[in-house]
């Protein structure tokens, strides 16, 4: 892929997160209660004319995350915009009602549950716990990345993995979800992860912080 390509892909693929996750009502935009928005609305809007539903495809089906979901319309033509819908996977700061999510009850189904973080911000994630800021969840992956099944949750340039107890957490009535693309995903309480859920945090040298 040349260079010039990737950065359009990388361009679209920015855009397409800021909307389905963040600004698609204010930037009117209708958004359905699944996350779901019609490709037609989203490519009539200005920020997305240049762009086309194979530009679209390419995106979907190349993002190593998986962040988003595309699906067709069944029975409709394939050929038409309006047969066609987007969401975001995760990491939605819109208040949306039924995004695809399944709840974890066996803890056990996930031996391992890791939030990725840097080392300047372990001071006031020990101090305060884990927040969710302005998302709606607290993005936790399933492994370390690059592990086989682990295709998001954390940057890889992370530094700092902190390590989940969620069966505790799940214990003390915190839930947790999983979504389509295996991120493990927590409201926390009162949008907090309370460091009392932390098992250990190690330095990418292995060094431990806690």
């Amino acid at each position: 892929m040349s260079k010039a390509v990737d950065g359009h892909n990388v361009r679209l693929s920015k855009a397409l997160s800021s909307t389905l996750r963040h600004n698609a009502e204010k930037e009117g935009i209708p958004i359905r209660d699944d996350g779901f928005v019609e490709l037609s609305d989203l490519l009539a809007h200005q920020k997305f004319r240049n762009y086309t539903l194979e530009d679209i495809q390419q995106v979907v089906a190349q993002n190593d995350k998986q962040r988003f979901t595309l699906v067709h319309v069944e029975g409709a033509p394939t050929g038409k915009l309006d047969s066609w819908l987007i969401r975001a996977n995760q990491g939605h700061s819109l208040k949306l009602d039924n995004v695809q999510m399944e709840e974890i009850t066996d803890a056990s189904r996930y031996p391992m549950v890791i939030h990725g973080t840097y080392r300047d911000k372990w001071p006031s994630i020990a101090f305060q716990g884990l927040s969710r800021m302005r998302r709606n969840h607290i993005h936790l992956a399933p492994g370390m990345p690059g592990e086989d099944g682990v295709i998001s949750g954390m940057r890889r340039s992370c530094d700092v993995f902190i390590h989940i107890d969620m069966a505790k957490a799940i214990a003390d009535g915190i839930p947790f979800f999983i979504s389509s693309n295996s991120v493990i995903l927590t409201p926390g309480k009162d949008g907090y992860l309370p460091s009392v859920y932390f098992q250990k945090v190690l330095t990418r040298e292995g060094s431990s912080l806690l």
